[in-house]
């Protein structure tokens, strides 16, 4: 299973980024097709807490912008939204450890940990740093025009 981190989310979102346009084919890919996706809670809510922070985004998205694209996601068929299992901390150990995760890595970490746990096999991200939680592949769809949504062997 695939996953989106929120940067992606963010993109695909604002037409005034500069990545909107593979971002947006990238997710609408997902959501249109058959193969189950996962959006992490945390990701939703920093999704949610980024573009409508007007520090961020001049003008920022307006919570409704903000909640119906939410909306569009959700009532996506193919969608699988994903939390903290019972499994949650003994993976999220196994990565602090490995990893050596400090201060606000550990972000990344729960991210990584819900995605581990829950199956996903491929995170996509523009974010460098989930390239150091294996067993997850990382993926950026944003780079050489690769907008596809579908794994990498």
């Amino acid at each position: 299973m695939i996953a989106t981190d929120t940067n992606i989310l963010v993109y695909a979102h604002r037409s005034d980024s500069e990545w909107h346009r593979g971002a947006s084919a990238c997710v609408q890919g997902l959501a249109q097709g058959r193969v189950a996706w996962a959006l992490p809670w945390p990701c939703v809510h920093e999704f949610f807490s980024t573009v409508t922070h007007p520090r961020i985004f001049d003008p920022p998205s307006t919570i409704a912008e903000a909640v119906t694209q939410i909306d569009a996601w959700l009532e996506a068929p193919s969608v699988v939204l994903i939390g903290e299992s019972d499994s949650h901390w003994e993976v999220l150990h196994t990565i602090l450890n490995e990893a050596r995760i400090r201060g606000p890595m550990v972000h990344d970490a729960r991210i990584a940990a819900m995605c581990i746990a829950h199956g996903v096999t491929e995170l996509l991200s523009a974010d460098r740093d989930f390239s150091r939680f294996s067993p997850l592949v990382v993926r950026n769809p944003l780079v050489n025009g690769d907008f596809s949504s579908t794994p990498t062997p």
